[in-house]
């Protein structure tokens, strides 16, 4: 566009169809329509009117199908009253093709946000609140919307959430996945039941929300991919990494509804409740004093316990047993009762140990390198990550002693603020220590590093185990968590057991 000079009109900027709605220019458009801004000339308010888009390939009977259902469906969706539905006014009709009418809604689409930075978890939740419900009412109703993605989320004035393009966007059969891209909504927010080409349901649209969630809180689809149909193996196989930007009722949310099964997803009621909790602001804890008796001696002194610590101890009396000395509580104490569990991996030939609550991903077809394999808490918080540089696949230097590799990265980890594990910061640059170690009688390394999470800007701390096997490859054992606040001990013990519990295939 040339500086001050009057911008082009889009093509069909004026034209008056069904002798009500004026077009006035494009809002956008999407290979099932293009979305204008109208004026409704009969009551005299502006409105945003979808112009469908039938390929025109498709035979005439196939046309007029595809248009009757479109019709049958913007009715459906007219009908549904929730505030973070879009509303539907009319379906009018012009040279035989259903046009849209909907409400115009000043603001811009969640997509256009995650354009200039993710969101907060809270406000994360909270938009997501929005489209649940939203979802919620059309699946009561019986409508799928079946292309949930940021996109089609309205960010509009006073903090309104709206879903678009309800009930609308589809029109052919769940079948129609073809790899001409004929298929309805985008490959990296569709279920896996709709890319095998199974009959959906409301867990199809509340897997794409979790898609949606976890891209507003991290930035982008963790299924997206270079290709459609690498993006679509992907949705079907891979197991995304757990959101580093997201914890607790987010987390869980979001690892909950990118289950493969649908019948395994949590229910509309679940994720409602997940939600409501992860919008509330943090509780500031109130610091309680619980006496402790003695002889006299420690008569007066109290142990200063914040209300989550109490919850932990569940109301039991703390006792000195002796003069003055008072009994140290761990609030992780038993949080171990779920237990370990041992995963055998053929890709990187070892044996992890990690809380069987942990949730595994691992290289999917479209990654360069194999050999690596990560347990993350469903939280976000702690991960334990095996990678393993095979002696064929790596440079002189990565064969040298285990305390010589520890040794070179934590001098990258100091210069560059890199790591292929974390978002390191370098600024402050990441600090830490190298000592050596024993696996199975043999020379090991530990690197233990401090550093700033680049994208978070929390603190965090990671142990590095290094040990090479006689042939050569180098194991590396990555045990990253918070470096403050109460999940850091935590963490610290993760590490040490995981150490302890590894067990690599040929030493």
């Amino acid at each position: 566009m040339v500086p001050n000079q009057p911008s082009e009109p889009d093509p069909g900027a004026g034209r008056l169809v069904a002798g009500r709605y004026r077009l006035l220019s494009k809002l956008g458009h999407g290979g099932m329509g293009t979305v204008w801004r109208a004026k409704d000339e009969t009551v005299d308010r502006e409105v945003a009117v979808k112009e469908p888009r039938i390929p025109d390939h498709l035979p005439e009977r196939e046309r007029a199908n595809a248009f009757e259902r479109m019709r049958r469906e913007a009715r459906a969706a007219a009908r549904l009253d929730h505030p973070a539905v879009v509303n539907v006014h009319d379906v009018a009709v012009e040279d035989g093709q259903p046009w849209i009418v909907m409400e115009l809604v000043q603001g811009r689409s969640l997509g256009a946000a995650l354009q200039e930075g993710t969101l907060g978890a809270r406000e994360a939740a909270r938009v997501g609140l929005e489209v649940l419900g939203a979802l919620d009412a059309a699946h009561q109703a019986g409508i799928l919307h079946r292309d949930v993605k940021p996109d089609n989320v309205m960010l509009g004035q006073h903090d309104r959430v709206v879903l678009t393009d309800f009930g609308i966007a589809q029109i052919e059969g769940e079948t129609n996945l073809t790899d001409t891209g004929g298929f309805v909504g985008s490959p990296e927010f569709i279920a896996p039941e709709r890319v095998l080409g199974q009959r959906p349901g409301p867990a199809s649209d509340l897997w794409s929300l979790g898609v949606v969630l976890y891209a507003a809180t991290e930035g982008v689809s963790p299924f997206r991919r270079n290709n459609t149909p690498a993006t679509l193996q992907s949705v079907l196989n891979a197991t995304p990494a757990a959101p580093a930007s997201a914890s607790g009722p987010l987390a869980q949310t979001i690892n909950g509804l990118l289950v493969k099964d649908p019948a395994q997803r949590p229910r509309a009621a679940q994720v409602r409740a997940l939600l409501e909790e992860a919008v509330q602001p943090p509780q500031v804890a109130p610091t309680q004093v619980v006496t402790v008796t003695g002889d006299g001696r420690g008569a007066g002194k109290g142990v200063f316990l914040s209300r989550k610590a109490l919850a932990v101890i569940a109301g039991v009396a703390v006792v000195a047993v002796a003069a003055g000395v008072l009994v140290a509580l761990n609030p992780f104490a038993g949080s171990d009762a779920e237990g370990w569990k041992e995963h055998e991996s053929k890709v990187v030939a070892a044996t992890v140990s990690a809380p069987e609550h942990y949730v595994e991903s691992k290289p999917d077809d479209t990654d360069t390198d194999k050999t690596w394999v990560r347990y993350t808490d469903p939280s976000g918080a702690i991960f334990i990550t095996l990678d393993l540089a095979e002696k064929k696949d790596t440079t002189e230097e990565i064969l040298g002693s285990p305390a010589s590799q520890a040794y070179a990265d934590m001098e990258d980890f100091k210069a560059s603020g890199e790591s292929s594990f974390s978002r390191m910061s370098s600024d402050p640059a990441p600090n830490g220590a190298t000592k050596d170690a024993k696996y199975k009688e043999r020379k090991a390394a530990e690197n233990t590093v401090k550093y700033t999470d680049s994208e978070s800007e929390q603190p965090h701390e990671a142990k590095i185990f290094y040990y090479r096997t006689k042939s050569g490859n180098m194991y590396r054992l990555w045990i990253d968590y918070p470096g403050k606040g109460d999940f850091t001990e935590r963490g610290r013990e993760v590490a040490k057991t995981a150490i302890a519990n590894l067990e690599i295939d040929k030493l």
